[in-house]
């Protein structure tokens, strides 16, 4: 399994477990996704490749917990990376130019 598969099952997990979250947890945890969704359109821009997704999520993820912290102070338990971060890169990752229908398109030869 290459980097970037598993870097993607990782992001799906975090999917799952935000749309498992009890449902007085539940909005807290979307808007906090919500938010990192939007600084990681601010860093990769418009066109950017799942490869390059990873590459920024290789880097550390130091900044959306603290962009977490930021937007929910109160509230320790909904900074958990495993569900806010990976989520919202599988939420970001549908936006890669190379991704769709839920899977990577391969590179022409």
């Amino acid at each position: 399994m290459s980097g970037l598969d598993y870097a993607i099952q990782q992001w799906r997990q975090g999917e799952r477990r935000l749309s498992q979250a009890a449902p007085e947890r539940s909005p807290l945890l979307q808007r906090i996704t919500d938010t990192l969704v939007v600084e990681l359109r601010k860093r990769l821009g418009g066109r950017f490749s799942a490869e390059e997704l990873a590459e920024l999520y290789g880097r550390g993820t130091s900044w959306c917990l603290q962009l977490a912290m930021d937007t929910a102070p109160a509230d320790p338990w909904a900074w958990d990376s495993r569900i806010v971060i990976d989520a919202a890169f599988a939420r970001y990752l549908r936006e890669a130019v190379d991704f769709a229908g839920g899977r990577l398109i391969p590179a022409e030869a």
